[in-house]
């Protein structure tokens, strides 16, 4: 490797400070194939992989004032999946291991990856690449000329893009508002639940443009009726907030496979009983109002000029930690649930009928639902640390009301 060492971004320093047992941040991203898994295969596309993404080869080590990552020769192999989704991969017991896990399970092959590593985006493009190759291993004749979608150069996907594309303009006013949060009990043993909801791309597509919206804006209006059916009533006029993460990628010339994303909060506050189609366009007029270029660039500034600030940089890390835990619990109490949307994810023609389809979740605190979608089957991959499903069983009653084929497949908690 070129370097032996490499800085933190600066959001993978916040996940690092504020991964726990409730919420180890870890991102999980899956492609079904239409045949079953063949491991020795996928262990030969894994050591291929790995060799293009350098930025995944690396362990975590903490220093003085900030943590660091470590290049590493460890070689990283495909193992049948046995864990829970989205199990811890930075604790101590996995001190100076790789920071993500590749398995399979029949025709299914995952990759998870401590949220430091990379974002939804970064890791996508390591999964595709390694179905891709796989594929090759498998059917090497009729497969030769076919490509990974990820296309970035050795330096592309190892570049900090927060750093490179930092213009120092000045952050936008924030209002510091407290959001309603759910009320249930977190389930025991810091346990999570995990759902996916699959309904049809293109019906549903349909139906957000019949409101003249997105499709992201169609779903988040479906999730605040869902909310707002299980709002006590005394609690009706605080603001339901949802936290949108936004893929910088898409305003920066950044083809990076590391972090590089920023968040956003779009807040509700129901006065009355809003219709879908009135939520939708409040909604979507709101989140488009933030999403303008020059906003986003200047939210991306203010963080990072945060990490620049001479005050900070001689502060040990013994106490920078529990003061970044702090004003992420502060960061927390301002946002409802979390909904992130991967988009539509796409292949190599070739590669096509040997794939049935994506899915993705995110380990979290609270509530997140991570979509994506590939062909005409849209996956919301639901994460939930709540005992209550109501909010779930509304959200997919409200799909169903809108015309929606909704499949439901769920995970097992203990009691």
């Amino acid at each position: 490797m070129a370097e032996s060492w490499y800085k933190l971004d600066n959001v993978a320093k916040l996940f690092v400070a504020t991964n726990s047992r409730r919420d180890p941040r870890v991102f999980r991203i899956s492609c079904t194939l239409n045949e079953e898994i063949d491991p020795a295969a996928l262990d030969k596309a894994l050591a291929k992989t790995a060799k293009l993404f350098r930025g995944f080869q690396v362990t975590l080590h903490q220093g003085l004032f900030w943590h660091y990552f470590e290049a590493t020769d460890k070689v990283p192999h495909a193992v049948p999946e046995t864990l829970p989704p989205c199990s811890a991969l930075y604790d101590e017991a996995h001190r100076n291991g790789l920071l993500y896990r590749v398995c399979w399970y029949g025709s299914r092959i995952t990759l998870e990856m401590f949220h430091a590593l990379s974002d939804g985006t970064g890791g996508l493009g390591f999964l595709q690449t390694l179905v891709c190759l796989y594929l090759k291993e498998k059917h090497p004749e009729a497969l030769a000329d076919a490509v990974p979608e990820y296309d970035a150069t050795a330096a592309e996907r190892d570049c900090d893009s927060y750093r490179k594309f930092y213009g120092s303009r000045k952050a936008p006013a924030d209002k510091k508002t407290r959001a309603y949060q759910l009320h249930s009990l977190h389930l025991p043993y810091d346990q999570s639940q995990f759902f996916e909801v699959h309904v049809p791309a293109g019906k549903l597509i349909a139906e957000a443009k019949g409101c003249g919206v997105s499709a992201t804006s169609w779903l988040a209006a479906q999730l605040l009726l869902a909310i707002r059916a299980d709002m006590p009533l005394l609690e009706k006029g605080r603001p339901v907030v949802l936290s949108l993460p936004v893929n910088l990628r898409n305003y920066y010339p950044s083809a990076t496979a590391r972090n590089f994303f920023n968040t956003i909060k779009v807040p509700c506050v129901f006065t009355g009983e809003e219709t879908l189609e009135e939520l939708a366009r409040t909604f979507d007029e709101n989140l488009r109002g933030q999403l303008t270029k020059e906003n986003i660039m200047a939210q991306m500034d203010g963080f990072e000029k945060l990490e620049r600030f001479a005050g900070v940089k001689p502060v040990p890390l013994v106490l920078k930690n529990p003061t970044v835990r702090f004003f992420n619990w502060l960061e927390k109490r301002r946002e409802t649930a979390t909904i992130s949307n991967l988009g539509r994810v796409k292949a190599d023609p070739a590669l096509q009928p040997y794939i049935r389809g994506y899915s993705a979740w995110c380990s979290t605190s609270a509530l997140f639902i991570t979509v994506c979608s590939y062909g005409d089957d849209m996956v919301l991959g639901v994460t939930s640390t709540y005992r209550s499903t109501d909010v779930l069983k509304d959200l997919v009653r409200g799909l169903s009301r809108a015309g929606l084929d909704v499949a439901l497949y769920a995970s097992e908690v203990r009691g």
